[in-house]
């Protein structure tokens, strides 16, 4: 499974971005996706995931009610709709795709995830 992300930029506080995630390979509609992100000096941290079943989404406590992440298998892309965004979501932001055997399972722990994009970079600043 291949992933390319894109999206991100600069935007002050309060303000919104959408990223995306383009995903290639001919199993990857099989796998559970989810974004992470890391700031400098700190681990990855999960954000938000969705089971390959797409009926199940799960949001880190900091982004819910701001993050909404979303897939839409026909175009191949996953997104992570960010609203309300503060300082403190600067980071670099990563999708990343895992198996579970269970369809409507995702997490959002890092050794559970195979398929790591490059990162695209978001900063919060006014």
């Amino acid at each position: 499974v291949h992933l390319v992300e894109s999206g991100g930029g600069l935007v002050q506080p309060g303000g919104s971005l959408r990223l995306s995630c383009a995903t290639s390979g001919s199993s990857s509609d099989f796998y559970a996706v989810a974004w992470f992100r890391q700031a400098p000096g700190k681990e990855r941290e999960g954000v938000a995931c969705i089971s390959s079943s797409d009926d199940n989404t799960y949001y880190a406590d900091f982004v819910k009610g701001r993050f909404t992440i979303s897939r839409d298998k026909a175009k191949g892309t996953m997104y992570l709709q960010t609203n309300s965004l503060k300082p403190e979501d600067t980071a670099v932001y990563y999708c990343t795709a895992g198996y579970y055997t269970d369809s409507l399972r995702c997490g959002l722990v890092v050794d559970e995830y195979d398929y790591w994009g490059q990162g695209t970079q978001v900063t919060v600043s006014s």
